[in-house]
Order: structure tokens, then C-alpha cells, then sequence
């Protein structure tokens, strides 16, 4: 019993001790639906703060979602560059698109497989209207409201012309804000990425051609190149965060991965980065 203890604790603390103090590349991953931040930004701000780190990898694997996460998690990128002076590479799996293109371009390189499906520079509010359906059933809905647009996009009346141009009116200014990070983050002109900001996706070779991306490479090729980048000797230590157990998210990532993505893309209430499929 003693040995196996002792060979136990071996394993477990032996690695860390030889790797201690040795410089580091992070990776952060973004993975599927963006829908909240928090966790995203607390590790990309706590590797930022950790002196052996000496560059990140964000590596998305992501169709987009929610605009303020996508920016939150955006802006912290931006943040760990600015007041950390850490190098950030983002690398592209299957899917980089959308919002997860929009947090790509705050890295300082920006790396894609050939077959990465990304771009989709855009801005989505998808509503369903149940109104004909209420009626054929008998069933009346009865709204009391404080002004002209509190129940703008209502499922249950049909939008006029006004809330249509209004609701417009917002997307394209998110839309905008896009474009104008896409633009700072590629070092573009923004009459140039408009050109390309119409939803469309493109291969990861597609978005090389197009200046959307830098290399074509895979998240090795990211941590090489982030290594480099940071001024790392030799092969660098890759570290990332530690994830504790939860019945919870095993929970939901097995059975409620599919329910609540389908759920994202019916919701209307927020505005999306989001390649829909």
C-alpha cells in the first residue's frame, strides 16, 4: 500500500517540479457556443498574470454566439496584450466563425487548417411568429405596454414597417462593430473587409488568400509559433487550465450539448455572431 501511495504521489508531483520554472505557452480553448464569458476571461486573465507564461493559444473550435460574450472574451485577449505584453496566437479547428472569427482577430497571428471553416462576418436575430397559429386555435393574446417598441419582435403580432427598420438599424451597428474589429485586427481597410463582411465563410486556405488569417497550420504549429513569438528557448512547457470535475457539466455537455445549441439559434432575444447550420 506504501508503494503504491509513494508511486502515486511520484506521478502526480514529480512533472511539476521538473517543469518548475520553466517557461510556458498557455492554451485557452473556445469551444462550441459562446454563450457566457466568465469562464473564458478569468483563465486568458490569470495566465496573463502568471510570469512563466510567456505566450497563449487560443484555440477555437466554435460556430460563434452571443455578441457581448464574443466581445467580452475579445477584449480580454486584447487586455492580456496590452497589460501583460503576452504574445496570443489564435489557432482555427473545424469551425472559427462568426464570433469565434471575431476573437480570432484580437491575437496577434491567426492560424487556420486548410479545411478551418471561418469567416461569417456578421450579425444574426432569428424570430418565429406564432400569430396565424394563435388564431386558427382561438387563442387571443392581450398586451399592455409603456411604449410603441416594448414588445418589439414579439412572437404573437407581425412586425410593421417601422419595427423592421428599427431592429435594422440596430443590427447594422453591431454589424459595423465588426467589421471595425476585423479591420483594426487584420490591419484592413474596412472598405476592404466590407467586401468579405456578408456572412459568407471561408476555408482556412480561402481566408489566407483573403488576408483573413496569417499561416496555415495546426494548434502545434500554434504553440511553436507562440513559442517563438515569446521568446522561448527550446521546447516550451504547454499548460492549461485545470478543469474540476463536475457532474454538472458532464451533465450538460452529454446531454444538453445539442438542446441547448438549437436553443441558441431559436432564441431571439439576443443579437448573434453566429454561423448558422
Amino acid at each position: 500500500m506504501a508503494a503504491v501511495v509513494l508511486t502515486w504521489i511520484g506521478k502526480s508531483i514529480l512533472p511539476d517540479l521538473a517543469s518548475y520554472g520553466k517557461e510556458q505557452v498557455a492554451v485557452v480553448r473556445v469551444e462550441g457556443p459562446i454563450l457566457d464569458s466568465r469562464k473564458i476571461v478569468g483563465e486568458l486573465q490569470n495566465f496573463g498574470e502568471n510570469p512563466l507564461v510567456k505566450a497563449i493559444v487560443v484555440r477555437i473550435d466554435s460556430p460563434g454566439g452571443g455578441v457581448a460574450p464574443s466581445q467580452e472574451i475579445y477584449n480580454a485577449v486584447k487586455r492580456v496584450k496590452s497589460e501583460y505584453n503576452k504574445v496570443v496566437v489564435a489557432s482555427m479547428g473545424t469551425v472559427a466563425a462568426s464570433g469565434g472569427y471575431y476573437i480570432a482577430v484580437a491575437s496577434d497571428r491567426v492560424l487556420a487548417n486548410p479545411g478551418t471553416l471561418t469567416g461569417s462576418i456578421g450579425v444574426i436575430m432569428q424570430m418565429t411568429n406564432f400569430e396565424e397559429l394563435l388564431e386558427k386555435v382561438g387563442v387571443k393574446n392581450s398586451v399592455i405596454k409603456s411604449g410603441r417598441y416594448k414588445d418589439i419582435g414579439s412572437p404573437f403580432r407581425t412586425m410593421k414597417d417601422d419595427d423592421i427598420q428599427l431592429l435594422q438599424s440596430v443590427m447594422d451597428d453591431v454589424h459595423r462593430q465588426f467589421i471595425e474589429a476585423v479591420a483594426d485586427g487584420r490591419s484592413l481597410d474596412i472598405a476592404d473587409v466590407e467586401l468579405l463582411a456578408d456572412g459568407r465563410v471561408f476555408t482556412g486556405r480561402q481566408a489566407k488568400d483573403s488576408l483573413l488569417v496569417d499561416e496555415l497550420g495546426d494548434l502545434s504549429d500554434a504553440i511553436q509559433l507562440a513559442s517563438k513569438l515569446g521568446g522561448i528557448q527550446g521546447t516550451p512547457q504547454v499548460v492549461e487550465p485545470v478543469k474540476e470535475f463536475s457532474f454538472r457539466d458532464m451533465i450538460e455537455s452529454s446531454f444538453l450539448g445539442k438542446a441547448s445549441s438549437m436553443a441558441l439559434q431559436s432564441s431571439w432575444t439576443p443579437l448573434m455572431y453566429l454561423m448558422v447550420f
